[in-house]
């Protein structure tokens, strides 16, 4: 077979060199090479995180089963720089009874339906996500004590527009002040209003709302948030505080977000807030809130802003035509507000 090289024959340039000659890299840990091929965790078990606390998750794991337990678990490597949030739904694996001491491991985030998200102030679009799988949002604030800041209002609105949430509206303490001038600002808006006093919220209507639902509880601080949570699930136990007599400023009790089983359906509760950025909002998820006004947008000019000096808009002239009739026109100036939040 002359096309087999004879072993006896001479290698040219490389005859010198033999196995000895190979230098191999010594590698004293004695690791074997990282692989980027990651386990698929067939096994895994699904979950509902309740809470987040400094790297430990609680987790719901078989709910409303005959095995429905509470996990605590830590975060897998390979989940990488994802960040795990209240409400998410996860796969874990590693110890899984729920036993006192065990500990688990979030190896997958699913698929998520909604994020509510703020930045740090409007000129950031860095997001900060709140809360995951909501789709509703119970906005709480006081008729007075603290005074009800409509912009506010208006910012948690395009947050959850954006997000594809419900929103609610729970005015409290309506014993120290009518609330009638500031729901004037929202009458274009077809959410439900609940509407309490101090010492009395309307627990069994407000209850019967959240049922087959996550709604996720958001609000001004010392507006009362943490007092109706605690009434709504009442071994929920969140800290409360008072109003400041001087400023009128309500303190920051709820330190961490939690979400706690309700009947059917959960209650988010968050820490109070002051601001709520918008950085990171796309205007365009506002106008489709707004299905109605939505649909004749499509006759608009290519860039319309939908404000009152944008020309040739055709919501606009048909609600100065009286083509959309009252509520039509509150519902165009709820969105105006919004949409001029936002460019703000």
């Amino acid at each position: 077979m002359s096309w087999m090289s004879d072993p006896d024959e001479d290698d040219g340039d490389y005859a010198e060199y033999d196995e000895s000659s190979i230098r191999v890299r010594p590698n004293p840990k004695a690791n074997k090479p990282r692989s980027k091929i990651r386990p698929e965790h067939k096994n895994a078990v699904s979950g509902r995180v309740f809470s987040v606390d400094r790297g430990r998750y609680g987790v719901w794991v078989a709910e409303n089963t005959p095995e429905e337990r509470q996990l605590v678990a830590t975060r897998a490597r390979e989940l990488g720089k994802k960040s795990v949030v209240t409400g998410d739904w996860v796969d874990l694996v590693g110890d899984t009874t729920g036993d006192e001491g065990s500990l688990s491991r979030i190896v997958r985030i699913q698929e998520r339906s909604t994020l509510l998200r703020r930045s740090a102030d409007d000129t950031d679009a860095v997001e900060r996500i709140i809360v995951a799988n909501a789709d509703q949002m119970l906005i709480v604030v006081a008729a007075a004590n603290p005074e009800p800041r409509t912009r506010l209002v208006d910012r948690y609105l395009v947050a959850a527009f954006d997000a594809g949430i419900t929103p609610i509206l729970c005015i409290t303490k309506t014993d120290l002040a009518d609330p009638a001038d500031f729901l004037a600002n929202f009458a274009g808006l077809e959410f439900r209003v609940f509407e309490s006093r101090d010492d009395a919220f309307p627990i069994e209507e407000i209850t019967e709302a959240l049922q087959g639902h996550t709604t996720v509880a958001v609000g001004h601080s010392g507006v009362g948030k943490s007092t109706l949570v605690n009434a709504l699930v009442p071994d929920a136990n969140r800290a409360i505080g008072r109003v400041n007599d001087v400023t009128g400023r309500g303190r920051h009790t709820s330190s961490s977000t939690v979400s706690l089983r309700i009947g059917s359906g959960w209650i988010v509760d968050t820490p109070g807030v002051r601001s709520f950025g918008l950085g990171h909002v796309d205007p365009a998820n506002i106008l489709k809130s707004f299905t109605d006004l939505a649909e004749i947008s499509l006759q608009c000019p290519r860039g319309c802003t939908h404000l009152t000096d944008s020309p040739d808009c055709a919501i606009v002239e048909r609600a100065e035509s009286g083509e959309l009739g009252e509520i039509g026109k509150l519902r165009l100036d709820s969105l105006q507000r919004l949409l001029t939040t936002l460019a703000a």
